[in-house]
């Protein structure tokens, strides 16, 4: 999925361009790579999924025997990366009984939606809200507030023992907001399907995996903004490319990493391809759905909090929808179809892991946040351009880090998740490590109910964002158990 698209996460970034100076940190070594040589030219990447959660000792040798060389082979779940320029490779491949599925995943690729306005001077913005707390431009951070951030950095602003994970598109690790924080040890590339712990490899080309870290961990360092979590460590795993997109092969390496390097929380602001919707009963997709799932279900079995942002779809994840974005790869791809409750976004509808929707400055649902009973946990600001914007929040936008040494407001379910994902970091820096259903249950336990606002909503007036909400403030569509709130969660006795 490229980030020209998160969700159709309608993000809008405007970039500020301050700070002074770079700070330089030292490289980790590169992991040697397990890369097989295999033809060039029109070779496609293939997701080959095994019957079980392991892959035949042979592998390498009936992949070859198909038409295709072995890239990566991940034991642990069954699934193996492969690449090919055999057009009969699927088929061939597919008379092994021990294989369940093999697609290409070349031309699955669904788009983030990210547009970028530049801003000469923030100057004027500083002035928005005054407040001695944070950093010099703390003042922009309305969604701190919001969900009682500098309470809770009264009790704890978290533990450098503790590492959040940010499946995105990199992080500029030399950001002097976020350098003091990254955790290099346990950031990596996964974009080939391999994983890549060279620095190069995984520095944020795209801008949106920076802008998620700092909400989550920027620290408080007397430099631009501070972080939910200011003093955990934030790893890079890099799963989007430059382009933004989000390629089955580099989500199922990111779970992976994370659940064999024992990250505590992962944030994930996108889905997964190939599509918006991933149907388990479309043979094609099938394979790599129980691709993505098994290495969810390996990480989260490991002890790793996922927690993943809903969607700016403005649909209801609980009902059949229908589906005309994707795949958008290559550009004019996209097919229109109804999709069935078979049909899941990954990884937000996989079950446990914690589905974040986006509100405003009003504490409403943003107007094009995703929704739905189920499926959704909790709500945390994610910003809202249209119908939100208060003296507190003059863009109604989030502001956080941006390259290089930049800052930027945006709005979408991804700047909502890294809110969650922070506290969630916090749970854990007070209370030590616990089981991940422990985290998600203090999280939710510990979120301010908010009820349904009147049916049906209809932000606009004109009927152009129409939703309709199920529940009540104990738990309903819009919001789930109610807003993060940092302060609660880290003052609840276990």
């Amino acid at each position: 999925m490229k980030i020209k698209r998160i969700l159709t996460f309608a993000s809008v970034l405007v970039i500020l361009v301050s700070m002074t100076g770079i700070l330089s940190v030292g490289a980790a070594p590169s992991e040697a790579s397990a890369q097989l040589p295999y033809k060039a030219g029109t070779a496609q990447t293939y997701v080959v999924l095994y019957k079980t959660n392991a892959v035949s000792s042979d592998a390498a040798t009936v992949i070859a025997n198909a038409g295709g060389s072995l890239v990566y082979s991940y034991d642990k779940i069954g699934v193996v990366i492969a690449r090919s320029d055999n057009e009969l490779f699927r088929s061939n491949l597919m008379l092994d009984k021990r294989v369940e599925g093999a697609t290409a995943t070349t031309n699955f690729g669904v788009q983030l939606n990210t547009e970028f306005e530049v801003v000469d001077n923030a100057e004027a913005d500083q002035t928005a809200t005054a407040d001695p707390w944070g950093d010099p431009s703390s003042g922009l951070q309305w969604d701190m507030f919001q969900i009682h951030v500098p309470e809770a950095h009264e009790i704890n602003s978290g533990n450098p023992s503790v590492v959040v994970g940010d499946i995105d598109t990199g992080i500029q690790y030399t950001h002097p907001d976020l350098a003091p924080n990254v955790d290099f040890a346990n950031s990596v590339s996964c974009v080939s399907g391999i994983p890549d712990t060279n620095p190069a490899a995984w520095n944020d080309d795209n801008g949106h995996g920076t802008h998620t870290a700092g909400t989550i961990a920027a620290a408080a360092n007397g430099i631009g903004i501070v972080g939910v979590a200011p003093n955990v460590k934030i790893a890079a795993i890099k799963a989007g490319n430059g382009d933004g997109y989000f390629f089955p092969e580099a989500v199922i390496c990111a779970f992976m990493w994370a659940g064999s390097h024992h990250i505590d929380v992962t944030n994930n602001s996108y889905y997964a391809d190939p599509w918006l919707f991933n149907c388990r009963n479309d043979a094609e997709q099938r394979a790599i759905w129980k691709a993505e799932q098994r290495a969810i279900r390996y990480a989260m079995s490991q002890g790793v909090v996922v927690v993943a942002a809903q969607g700016n779809e403005n649909i209801d994840l609980s009902k059949q929808n229908f589906d005309d974005t994707s795949p958008d790869y290559p550009p004019g791809n996209e097919v229109d179809r109804e999709v069935t409750n078979a049909c899941v976004v990954i990884p937000v509808e996989i079950p446990g892991v914690i589905g974040v929707t986006a509100n405003g400055n009003l504490m409403q649902k943003s107007y094009y946040s995703s929704y739905g009973a189920g499926v959704v946990q909790v709500v945390a600001p994610g910003g809202d351009s249209r119908y939100q914007r208060t003296p507190a929040a003059s863009r109604g936008t989030v502001y956080s880090t941006y390259p290089t040494n930049r800052y930027a407001y945006a709005q979408g379910t991804s700047m909502a998740s890294p809110h969650a994902a922070g506290v969630a970091a916090l749970i854990i820096s007070q209370f030590g490590k616990m089981p991940q259903g422990r985290v998600q249950a203090m999280l939710t336990s510990t979120a301010d109910p908010v009820d349904c606002p009147p049916n049906p909503f209809d932000p606009s007036g004109t009927g152009s964002y129409l939703a309709t909400c199920v529940g009540g403030a104990g738990y309903n569509g819009f919001y789930g158990h109610g807003q993060v709130d940092a302060f609660n969660a880290v003052t609840h006795t276990p």
